[in-house]
């Protein structure tokens, strides 16, 4: 099965392990990652200005990119994937949003562009399109570790239109953990932003919250924690505690399927 896929910027370069082990898992697991021609940076932060154009172009190219192909979009990256999601929300349900990037898009005689396209996350790919019990079945490493599931802020809300989990009380991570053979350790703080981009300014900020969330998994018992998001990657191993190692999760199901 073919997939439409947006790396992002920070998957090329800050963040390329994560690229990696997410295209080399999903080959192994028999879906093709075909990422997008002459991608553009999502924007990194989804505005809120409601007459903020510009911003939601290079999301709408993509989006339009990937109906061309009658695909589904791939991202993994959790700022990523929240930009584009918001996004193509706006092209359904937003007439003055979607009316204006029509508008200029047409003058580079482009088609217009309606929300068609179906945005999952990679973990959704695991869990709707592969299967976690197909995942279980490919396994030749049992992970056989302690993993804390992190899921940040970004993944899950606004849950009206991530519509990925419950957002106070998910699974999708626990039920990937133990498909490759862990145990999933859960934190109350699994949901709670890490002080994502206030690192830049006041670093104290991102260093008490990030220490907060290691610590909470280190007192469980967590050996490892998974994340899906590069900003939170960063956060949690620079500003956080050193008791628990931070991984990626595709690191994880790399290891499991032996690639």
């Amino acid at each position: 099965m073919k997939y439409s896929y947006f790396p992002g910027c920070t998957l090329k370069n800050k963040a390329v392990e994560l690229d990696e082990s997410a295209k080399k898992c999903a080959k192994a697991l028999g879906a093709e990652l075909e990422e997008i021609d002459e991608w553009q940076c999502c924007g990194g932060v989804y505005t809120t200005a409601k007459d903020e154009i510009a911003t939601k172009l290079a999301s709408v190219r993509a989006l339009a990119n990937t109906r061309e192909k009658n695909q589904k979009l791939v991202t993994i990256c959790s700022a990523c994937h929240n930009v584009l999601k918001r996004v193509n929300d706006d092209m359904r349900n937003n007439e003055y949003v979607r009316t204006r990037v029509n508008n200029y898009n047409a003058q580079e005689g482009k088609e217009p562009y309606g929300g068609e396209t179906e945005v999952i996350h990679y973990l959704e790919l695991l869990r709707d399109e592969i299967g976690f019990e197909n995942i279980k079945k490919a396994v030749v490493n049992p992970i056989n570790l302690k993993v804390g599931t992190y899921y940040g802020c970004l993944l899950l809300r606004p849950s009206s239109v991530m519509r990925m989990d419950n957002p106070e009380n998910p699974t999708i991570l626990e039920d990937f953990v133990k498909a490759i053979g862990g145990t999933p350790v859960v934190s109350a703080l699994r949901n709670e932003c890490c002080g994502a981009y206030t690192a830049v300014t006041d670093k104290q900020i991102a260093k008490t919250r990030s220490e907060l969330i290691t610590s909470s998994y280190a007192k469980k018992g967590a050996e490892v924690i998974v994340t899906a998001c590069p900003l939170c990657m960063y956060n949690l191993k620079e500003n956080g505690g050193k008791e628990v190692e931070i991984v990626y999760f595709t690191e994880l199901l790399a290891k499991a399927l032996g690639v």
